[in-house]
């Protein structure tokens, strides 16, 4: 390999890797709809299963993930003697992002050999395939006040990064109590898959 062929390969090379550090890092779209009161230190509250997420094998493990979100902001679990319920659903759609269609575009190769032959190709390619689809993954929160049913506190976080639902659940809940309403996105950490 000639000199100038490595370096056009390593300069290739150095402007891809750039490339992928460029992406961004995955997020999440947060909206928060209602603030809490600020609820008393020790405040007990229960889990509601609706009973389509009662045959969920990791509803336990995210009802384990709120439980510690919302001990941090110093809520206790209590399924006997509860003041608030926590409702948490997840649901997963597929996202279409713009059409595949595109314009048709000419490809023009040259070639030629050591041994006095050459070539011309001409291509044509003509992208055919439809919409791109993506799936998103969306995680609702809901905390009620148990004596009237009311609605103290509505989160819901959304990702179509490949987030699963405890990152989402704990992006959600995340600075609870002290959150602002409205919508926000939220860089994700730690490892992002199902």
């Amino acid at each position: 390999m000639n000199r100038l062929r490595r370096r056009r390969l390593l300069g290739l090379s150095m402007a891809a890797m750039l490339a992928a550090c460029a992406a961004p890092p995955p997020s999440a779209t947060v909206q928060v709809f209602t603030l809490p009161a600020q609820l008393p230190p020790g405040t007990p509250y229960r889990h509601e299963r609706l009973p389509s997420q009662a045959a969920r094998p990791d509803q336990a493990m995210l009802e384990g993930v709120a439980d510690a979100v919302l001990a941090r902001a110093g809520l206790r679990r209590d399924e006997a003697n509860p003041r608030l319920a926590i409702q948490v659903t997840v649901s997963q759609d597929a996202v279409a992002y713009g059409p595949a269609w595109g314009f048709p575009s000419v490809g023009v190769g040259i070639g030629g050999s050591s041994w006095g032959g050459g070539s011309v190709g001409i291509g044509l390619n003509f992208p055919i395939g439809g919409t791109a689809v993506y799936p998103s993954q969306r995680v609702d929160v809901l905390l009620r006040d148990v004596a009237n049913g009311q609605v103290v506190f509505q989160s819901q976080a959304s990702s179509n990064s490949g987030a699963n639902a405890a990152i989402l659940l704990e992006v959600a809940l995340r600075d609870f109590q002290n959150v602002p309403p409205g919508m926000r996105l939220v860089p994700l950490a730690g490892p992002v898959g199902y």
